[in-house]
């Protein structure tokens, strides 16, 4: 996409001025904090270092929020989570070594679930850098490197007037479908040292377009078209890109059932008459799809978890919709088709004609029935219970956030989301420790809807630190602590695995006592109470802690 410089409005007299003659006493930091502003930030996340104190300095002088965590990789989540909310770049600053390193399973997270996080890390003064020989305080030899297989894109900055492109263009691809986190490395002279550069002004970052080609719109549109039996998944891409309302008129305009991923939950109306729900690690629904003469798979690459464990082996022809080129027929041959997930369903909608199946309601029905009485035969109670609780309890604008723990596991398959982009869980990387700062971030982004976070023992032993942060900043973030003495799941694989556990129990605090010692109201509840204690702690301003003492098991997927 060529952007036409043209239409840029022509500086004021008062803007010149101001770049002949910039106000004193600016750093190299100024300028960082100048060109988020002008490309629109209003918060960032972080921790401040040794190295990055320049940034700090500048951030100061700035009217940016800051919301600062106690640990980096938490600060990474928060960021993580404010660009899922927002649809935004989230600035995450960082120092150099060990606090850059502690962000890399934070931006693991980004990086599969699509979130755009906008990274900008101090480093070593410049005469250090290239070889580890200097001995600076957390220098590494090639820092850049720690990171080039995990973010969309690394931009190295050596001198201060490098930063405001430097920072444009990580923004733009952060931006740019498919979202992601994206590197910025800048060292601690650079930073620190005055500058007479003249104030940034709204730099051009424009995020790329990835349009559909047309020729492929039209074989799609005419498979789906002529379908017999066609079924659409959808996955994560449908979230990040705000396409859930365009999902759904195609769907009704070509009746076909729609199952989400664990990543698009929210993505379908849950109770819609086309919804095959979520339960995708469950023989039937993928007998179901499997059966579909046609399937469109949008914004998803049909990973371990979204191809029931790769025991999915359709017999149709699939269409896949796709931002990230990598993930096209990645794990199934397609009609690929390389596109942002909104954009494309735009074009397929007014390519496709209509078609109407009278039994597509009827076969999405008994399916859920079927899954229905498959889970009910279990006799998994208390699990189901819970999570209607939650359900009952929880706002429907309110978002959720949910750590890698068995209840967690219920929901991605069980739990209806009621609006797009309000359910989020760390399942892209499976990393521990997401759902608490995760919510923070939320939080973050709109103060004035209370967020819930869900994690296990285990998991919240991550991320205690962050009741600090929570009570700081006064975030209306109720977090509900699971409480079985142990990484729970880990127990489940273990004990089916080979019939023993090992390192699998925990100590553990008193997470009640804990929480008020930072001043945050807790209460211990049950599964009877647990909904109203839910709701009344969702229902207070500021953080909250409620702690469920109870031993949870999984359901058994299906994979034969």
């Amino acid at each position: 996409m060529s952007h036409d410089h043209d239409e840029r409005p022509p500086l004021t007299p008062e803007q010149i001025e101001a770049a002949l003659n910039p106000p004193p006493g600016r750093t190299g930091g100024d300028l960082v904090i100048e060109t988020l502003r002008g490309l629109g930030a209003t918060t960032v996340f972080g921790l401040p270092g040794q190295h990055a104190l320049g940034i700090f300095d500048a951030l100061r002088r700035s009217p940016l929020s800051y919301v600062g965590l106690r640990v980096e990789n938490n600060a990474g989540f928060a960021a993580d989570a404010y660009g899922r909310i927002t649809g935004e770049a989230a600035p995450l600053l960082l120092s150099t070594g060990p606090g850059a390193l502690t962000s890399l399973a934070a931006l693991q997270e980004a990086a599969a679930a699509s979130a755009p996080v906008l990274a900008i890390s101090s480093q070593v003064p410049a005469a250090g850098l290239g070889g580890g020989r200097h001995g600076y305080l957390h220098e590494l030899r090639d820092q850049q490197a720690s990171f080039r297989d995990i973010v969309k894109s690394v931009h190295l900055v050596r001198t201060a007037s490098q930063i405001p492109s430097a920072i444009a263009a990580a923004w733009e691809s952060a931006l740019t479908a498919p979202h992601g986190p994206v590197w910025v490395e800048i060292p601690e002279d650079v930073l620190s040292a005055e500058t007479v550069l003249p104030v940034v002004t709204a730099p051009d970052a424009t995020p790329r377009e990835v349009p559909a080609r047309p020729e492929l719109i039209a074989v799609a549109a005419h498979l789906l078209s002529h379908a017999r039996r066609p079924a659409i998944v959808a996955g994560g891409g449908v979230v990040r890109s705000d396409a859930s309302g365009k999902l759904r008129a195609l769907a009704e305009r070509i009746d076909a059932p729609v199952v989400t991923t664990y990543g698009g939950k929210g993505a379908f109306p849950w109770n819609h008459p086309l919804s095959l729900r979520s339960w995708i690690e469950d023989r039937h629904t993928t007998d179901f799809l499997e059966d579909a003469d046609v399937l469109l798979v949008v914004g998803s690459g049909l990973g371990e978890l979204s191809s029931n464990y790769h025991t999915f082996a359709p017999r149709g022809r699939i269409v896949q919709i796709e931002a990230d080129a990598g993930k096209l027929e990645a794990n199934h041959p397609a009609l690929g088709i390389h596109a942002d997930a909104r954009d494309a369903l735009a074009e397929l909608l007014d390519a496709v004609a209509p078609r109407t199946d009278p039994t597509a309601a009827a076969r999405v029905a008994e399916l859920l029935d079927r899954v229905r009485e498959r889970i009910d035969a279990q006799g998994r109670t208390l699990e189901q219970h819970l999570l209607a609780e939650i359900r009952r309890a929880l706002p429907d604008t309110s978002p959720s956030f949910w750590d890698m723990t068995i209840l967690s596991y219920w929901a991605w398959a069980a739990f209806d989301a009621r609006r797009p982009n309000t359910m989020h869980s760390a399942q892209g990387s499976g990393g521990l420790g997401y759902a608490f700062p995760g919510a923070l971030g939320a939080a973050t982004a709109d103060p004035a809807t209370p967020v819930l976070a869900v994690s296990g023992d285990g998991g919240a032993m991550y991320s205690l630190a962050e009741l600090a942060t929570a009570r700081q900043y006064d975030l209306p973030v109720t977090w509900l602590i699971v409480d079985d003495g142990g990484y729970g799941i880990l127990r489940a694989y273990m004990d089916a695995s080979f019939g023993a556990t090992t390192a699998t129990e925990l100590a553990r605090p008193d997470f009640v006592a804990l929480a008020e010692s930072f001043g945050v109201p807790a209460v211990r509840t049950d599964p009877e109470t647990l909904g109203d204690d839910l709701a009344a702690a969702l229902a207070r301003p500021g953080p909250s802690v409620v702690v469920l003492p109870a031993v949870l098991e999984m359901f058994e997927p299906t994979h034969q």
